[in-house]
């Protein structure tokens, strides 16, 4: 328990590719496996009750957790809780698809169809905003997994029952709000010096420093952070979505 809930220092870090981290992104996509299994074959109105009521619970989560980790650093702190991190689109994309009407429901629908699985899935595989601070165990790092786990649950749920018919003009929407998001963490950060959507400052260890470096930082840094969260997320979703499609289309026919 006291590992669960240990402050900063108390522990070592799991660190990642470490074998907590293993163990982790195997309990994930465990669990993914399973609720895909029980919710396969739901009809558009359970889908829509599934993402409502997981929307729901993640929001009650996430004020926790932002109360959580005021309490273990400082309100001033922005980079540890506030929610503007591109994976924080599960908040956005969830709240605007279970209870948004008409152009609202659908920049959330496909938020949750294409930039979801991607944020979660390169969060389980690079989770450096958790396991490089806390230990495997530790309240944040399981609710991060959970958090990135549930994205690309609902985002492979949405695409396999065909939840909406996803079209290329519709990366209008999800840039929308993605755009959105980085402005306002680019105030943020310009505010409190902080980091959010990762934006304003070099992050040694990870790709964004090669894309850093190349650019000096600054301003053309962000823009270009900004614009590459807005479109290349979409794009990757919505052709492995036709792909796939188009895949199993000709598998059909061969066996006919």
């Amino acid at each position: 328990m006291r590992l669960l809930f240990s402050d900063v220092g108390d522990y070592e870090p799991c660190g990642m590719f470490s074998k907590g981290h293993l163990a982790l992104i195997c309990i994930t996509i465990t669990c993914i496996f399973i609720a895909l299994k029980q919710t396969w074959n739901k009809s558009k109105e359970e889908v829509y009750a599934i993402i409502k009521n997981i929307t729901i619970i993640m929001c009650i989560l996430e004020v926790l957790r932002i109360i959580y980790s005021i309490m273990q650093n400082s309100i001033y702190a922005v980079n540890t809780y506030m929610p503007l991190y591109y994976c924080s689109i599960l908040l956005y994309a969830g709240l605007l698809s279970s209870f948004g009407k008409g152009i609202l429901k659908r920049v959330g629908d496909v938020s949750l169809a294409t930039g979801a699985i991607i944020g979660g899935i390169v969060f389980i595989i690079f989770p450096s905003t958790s396991l490089p601070i806390y230990p495997a165990f530790h309240i944040l790092s399981i609710h991060s997994f959970l958090f990135h786990g549930i994205m690309v649950y609902l985002g492979i749920l949405i695409n396999k029952t065909k939840y909406i018919d996803l079209k290329k003009e519709d990366a209008k929407y999800f840039a929308g709000l993605i755009g959105i998001m980085g402005i306002l963490a680019f105030i943020i950060n310009n505010l409190f010096d902080g980091n959010l959507m990762f934006i304003s400052e070099n992050f040694p260890g990870t790709p964004i420093e090669i894309l850093y470096k190349l650019t000096g930082g600054g301003m053309m840094f962000s823009l270009i952070m900004i614009i590459a969260q807005m479109t290349i997320p979409f794009y990757i979703s919505y052709y492995a979505n036709l792909g796939t499609v188009l895949f199993f289309t000709f598998l059909k026919k061969c066996s006919i």
